[in-house]
């Protein structure tokens, strides 16, 4: 399977986070409200015309990436103390939060045991799946299910980042940082690594949501990264880049879609994060609207 060739997507500015918020990370959206995680002050954002704080984590606990379940009415939050950050203490146990509109934790699960790190989350109809950032674990939270199960176990992946559901429910996209991005089937537990066209997996893959039968997907293996659309094809995975070959994204890290865009987060604040002296430029969520066989138009 091949992409068809299309004018390259130029993504838009939409909405600028205050340069107080130091580390913007995740994204999601209903429609109206573009919710946004700040790590280090771990809060959420929720924004309209402005943003305000929804909620503010537990002491101990920051957001990373975040989704909406349109189903629950709950925002997902991947709530993490992993090592080697600056400004985090780090501990050994995160969890898998959920918050309601108001910005109550209405959930907050961890598995039984062992150390949890969750970096990414996606909602999907049949629940909800969290990615282990440190052991490459993936976990799955059933929709009438009280405790999380896991679809990859710790140690066969290495770094866990976007995960999607396909259509059918019957797999799962998962991105692995470290190993490259690959299908599990829900059934059996198999996972299979998706080889690009040159017989090499794709690494460096972050955020991952879709549309239709395209996933899409946050490069930022280097800086500056870029968004990857991603389709698996018989064994293997056909890959494009809407922005174009020259098209890049500044310091991007999760994406979101609406039903209508893609949203991503660019400047995140990654590069600045040792540094002294204050940001002067915020975060920048962008959008790019898809149209017709979710393609960017």
């Amino acid at each position: 399977m091949a992409f068809a060739a299309a004018i390259a997507a130029q993504p838009q500015t939409i909405l600028t986070i205050d340069p107080k918020h130091r580390i913007v990370e995740g994204v999601a959206s209903d429609g109206r409200t573009i919710w946004v995680s700040s790590i280090l002050d771990r809060q959420i954002l929720a924004c309209r015309k402005s943003c305000r704080t929804l909620a503010t984590l537990p002491e101990g606990l920051h957001p990373f990436a975040i989704a909406w379940d349109g189903a629950q009415k709950r925002l997902w939050v991947a709530a993490d103390c992993p090592p080697g950050v600056p400004g985090i203490k780090p501990c050994e146990r995160g969890a898998l939060i959920g918050l309601d509109r108001r910005g109550r934790v209405r959930t907050r699960l961890a598995p039984p045991s062992g150390s949890f790190h969750s970096g990414d989350v996606s909602a999907s109809p049949a629940g909800v799946f969290v990615s282990d950032s440190q052991n490459g674990a993936v976990y799955f939270l059933a929709r009438k299910g009280g405790s999380l199960i896991p679809v990859i176990k710790p140690g066969v992946g290495k770094s866990g980042q976007g995960t999607a559901l396909t259509a059918d429910g019957k797999r799962l996209l998962v991105a692995d940082y470290s190993q490259g991005v690959g299908l599990v089937d829900m059934v059996s537990g198999k996972r299979t690594i998706l080889p690009r066209s040159n017989g090499k997996p794709l690494r460096g893959i972050d955020g991952v949501v879709r549309c239709g039968s395209t996933y899409y997907g946050i490069y930022n293996g280097e800086n500056p990264g870029t968004l990857v659309a991603m389709e698996p094809d018989g064994g293997g995975l056909a890959i494009d880049q809407p922005l174009g070959e020259d098209g890049t994204l500044d310091d991007p890290t999760q994406l979101a879609y609406d039903g209508k865009r893609l949203l991503i987060v660019e400047n995140s604040g990654w590069p600045q994060l040792e540094k002294p002296a204050p940001r002067t430029s915020g975060a920048r969520v962008a959008a790019i609207p898809l149209g017709a066989g979710c393609k960017p138009r």
